[in-house]
């Protein structure tokens, strides 16, 4: 039990984590060892481990802190991050988590730990030991992929629970995607929530003037399904989203 103590406070630890805490790659693996066979830590994957608790029998670093140590540039990301946030409708047993390195998906506890590729690095913060992406990237990430937010619903649903966003925030993430599509399904969608979000008609004069040439649809699935063009953004969307309030509710949406 010597080191138990401290491998609590560090919650997630690797294999080089117990090398320095021990001071020796020997003094390290009989801890594993032992602290396995006790039932004081568990492995999460190879070479990552979880402190225990002695009361709840429970691993005592939540999926969050977890996530973060997979890689070490790896967060939380996408419909993870709005969860970590206190922002999703919906608790999801997948956990998505972006690093440059690739890592094979792999559960524990109950939940699925799933890969996203890092393509750029603004909007990461560190929150109490936890690297997670800010919300306004999590928002620009989830705009961008709406599979990996729960779909198109879940997404507005998530949006519509933020109290406020820095549209500063929103263009960097924007800018270093350097997609222009992306940028006008962001100023169509956030331009509902206006208001409620704090942005202001700079952020959408941006989005404006990044957009692409022609008209597109809000997503693929929709070529095929009735649609209204909105003119301003060039987009086909559903007809229910026409309908979308200030409050964000979205008729037919059951929101």
């Amino acid at each position: 039990m010597k080191h138990y103590e401290s491998l609590v406070d560090m919650g997630c630890f690797s294999r080089g984590d117990l090398i320095a805490l021990t001071g020796s790659e020997a003094a390290a693996n009989s801890l594993i060892y032992s602290y396995k066979k006790k039932g004081l830590i568990r492995g999460v994957r190879r070479d990552l481990f979880a402190a225990m608790s002695l009361e709840t029998k429970q691993p005592i670093p939540d999926r969050f802190v977890i996530g973060s140590r997979i890689a070490p540039d790896a967060c939380v990301s996408q419909h993870s991050a709005f969860e970590y946030y206190g922002y999703a409708n919906q608790v999801f047993y997948d956990v998505y988590i972006a690093s440059s390195a690739r890592f094979r998906e792999f559960e524990f506890d109950g939940y699925t730990y799933r890969h996203i590729a890092l393509t750029y690095s603004s909007g990461i913060e560190e929150r109490r030991g936890v690297r997670v992406t800010s919300i306004e990237r999590t928002v620009i990430d989830g705009i961008a992929d709406f599979e990996k937010i729960g779909g198109l619903e879940e997404l507005l649903r998530c949006i519509g629970m933020i109290p406020r966003l820095n549209g500063g925030k929103l263009l960097a993430c924007l800018n270093d995607r350097g997609n222009g599509f992306l940028r006008q399904k962001a100023g169509y969608i956030l331009e509902h929530y206006k208001e409620d979000l704090g942005l202001t008609d700079d952020f959408f004069t941006a989005c404006a003037d990044g957009m692409p040439g022609g008209k597109r649809y809000l997503y693929n699935a929709l070529r095929n399904e009735p649609n209204v063009l909105n003119r301003k953004w060039r987009l086909f969307v559903p007809p229910e989203l026409s309908a979308i309030t200030s409050q964000g509710e979205i008729e037919g949406y059951g929101i």
